[in-house]
């Protein structure tokens, strides 16, 4: 029975497949994904798979959530891969064919050789769940309404009073979900001392730490703020080689979703929060660009924000010029 089980989730139906003792793989495609999916899965587990066995799967957006939840209660050790993290090892094999079946191999084949590294996955609470989705339904709307706005700006006037008919209805539903995000916040005391916390940072506001905490969850979760700052993929990357010098950039293998929404708080601060002004400071005398200094600045303000969570103080300005 193996003891690794590699699985590739589509919105609709997932392939797995787990290495055997003979090098050889054996895998069931096309299971819904779904309850009657679930259940078929559960009984080829019972009859393959160590009862402890690793299950490694690739973070999907939503569709592996459910699936993840159903094996984390039967007991089953869940591993959540970074996409980008599978990508990079079907590069070191050489994989030139893509399809489920093969990436639910390449799934049980990184497993089987990284095992030691797999990390368990555990279920968000509920109240990040909710968060999160309040949260992104925010950011949809807002893009839905500067589209309209930018349609508004050159519309022929027959049509005018259609966009402004969905504007007034998006506004509203902007204004709704705000107050659906500050209530739940309110309501739930973990979620509304971290805020409170969150938005005594200068440049921090109730929507961006609203953001910060549902991205990134219970944030004390991240070994340290450089693990954050990755998650982010705010943390800078070299690219050398040989004698070319190559410039430092972002990595940007990271939640775009988070990236966005620091970028007008980073540039904030650079005026408002003094541990950043100085930070800044110091990055132009030493000659770096506009953008470098918002990057740097989206990083120290990430590091605040961890920082101000795992003491529970509020943003002391003394204390971070002293770091």
């Amino acid at each position: 029975m193996s003891s690794i089980v590699g699985i590739d989730i589509a919105k609709h139906s997932f392939d797995i497949a787990t290495l055997q003792t003979n090098g050889k793989y054996r895998t069931k495609a096309k299971l819904a994904n779904s309850a009657a999916g679930f259940q078929v899965l559960q009984e080829w587990l019972q009859q393959y798979a160590e009862p402890g066995a690793w299950l490694v799967m690739e973070a999907t957006g939503t569709y592996h959530e459910a699936l993840a939840e159903h094996l984390h209660g039967l007991g089953y050790r869940v591993c959540v891969m970074n996409p980008a993290q599978l990508a990079s090892y079907a590069r070191s094999q050489l994989q030139r064919v893509k399809t489920d079946q093969v990436d639910a191999k390449l799934m049980a084949s990184y497993g089987q050789r990284h095992v030691d590294e797999l990390r368990a996955w555990q279920p968000e609470p509920p109240a990040i769940r909710r968060l999160r989705a309040l949260v992104r339904r925010l950011q949809d709307l807002k893009e839905i309404e500067q589209m309209e706005r930018n349609r508004l700006d050159v519309a022929d006037a027959s049509v005018q009073d259609s966009i402004r008919s969905v504007l007034e209805h998006v506004e509203q539903q902007i204004a709704e979900t705000l107050k659906a995000i500050r209530d739940h916040l309110d309501d739930d005391p973990d979620l509304c001392s971290k805020r409170d916390l969150l938005v005594s940072i200068d440049g921090i506001g109730e929507q961006t730490a609203a953001l910060l905490l549902a991205e990134l969850g219970d944030p004390l979760q991240f070994k340290n703020a450089r693990a954050i700052t990755a998650f982010a993929g705010l943390n800078p990357k070299l690219q050398e080689s040989g004698q070319h010098k190559g410039r430092v950039r972002i990595s940007r293998v990271g939640s775009a979703r988070l990236r966005t929404g620091l970028y007008m708080p980073a540039v904030v601060s650079l005026s408002h929060n003094p541990a950043i002004k100085a930070l800044a400071q110091r990055l132009r005398a030493r000659g770096k660009a506009g953008k470098q200094i918002v990057c740097a600045a989206m990083r120290k303000l990430l590091h605040i924000a961890y920082g101000v969570l795992k003491s529970g103080q509020p943003f002391d300005a003394r204390l971070a010029l002293a770091h």
